[in-house]
């Protein structure tokens, strides 16, 4: 039988799908109902809150996204202004150290974690994805990746409005999805949706990681 992850604030499940696609079972958690949960599981729940609970005697790993508003580019304007986001990144790590699994906490560029691989769109088969986020891991991976790259028109999937820039500004209503679906290689969101998932091909990518270092722990 495939090795079961927990996918922590899975969402409509970007990342699950990719670590489905590394050959892992996924239980997805979600404070929000996630019609559109692709994983084998999901459960309803707080995700700090279940995890401090949960039996995790038959799962390997586990993959943390916690909301990222509080560092996101696309919210600073609203955090200038005053307004508050919770920040659940450090207590999001502690409660992961304290299962005694490997994890993996992902969050946008800037946030408080330890960026030990950064991931981009034009790093995969993503064409024109400028969607770069940080990865932090319990061990300790080592791998040179080139930097990004963007020479095809970029996509940007930030929020939930439209793209700006100026090559796709023709597009209109329900075009902006498609277009930042093929940008994401994920077929069944919808827009907002889209704006808080990760691209499948970057947690395929880290699922293979994951894999090695599982071989090489047992």
């Amino acid at each position: 039988m495939s090795p079961l992850l927990v996918d922590l604030y899975c969402g409509a499940g970007g990342a699950t799908r990719g670590y489905q696609q590394a050959g892992f079972r996924v239980i997805g958690v979600d404070h929000k109902p996630q019609p559109r949960y692709v994983g084998d599981q999901f459960v309803q729940a707080d995700a700090l809150e279940w995890l401090a609970t949960a039996d995790l005697s038959q799962v390997v790993a586990i993959h943390a996204s916690p909301p990222c508003q509080a560092y996101s580019i696309s919210t600073a304007a609203r955090r200038a202004a005053g307004h508050q986001y919770p920040d659940l990144l450090s207590p999001t790590r502690d409660a992961l150290m304290a299962t005694g699994l490997p994890w993996i906490i992902e969050n946008v560029p800037g946030a408080p974690l330890r960026p030990d691989l950064v991931l981009c769109g034009c790093m995969f088969d993503l064409p024109g994805l400028r969607r770069q986020r940080w990865f932090e891991l319990s061990w300790r991976p080592f791998e040179l990746r080139s930097p990004c790259h963007h020479p095809d028109p970029i996509v940007t999937v930030i929020g939930h409005g439209p793209n700006h820039h100026s090559h796709y500004r023709h597009l209109v209503g329900a075009e902006w999805t498609v277009l930042k679906q093929a940008a994401m290689g994920i077929d069944w969101m919808r827009r907002d949706e889209l704006g808080e998932a990760i691209p499948p091909a970057y947690t395929n990518y880290l699922g293979g990681l994951l894999c090695d270092a599982l071989a090489v722990k047992a």
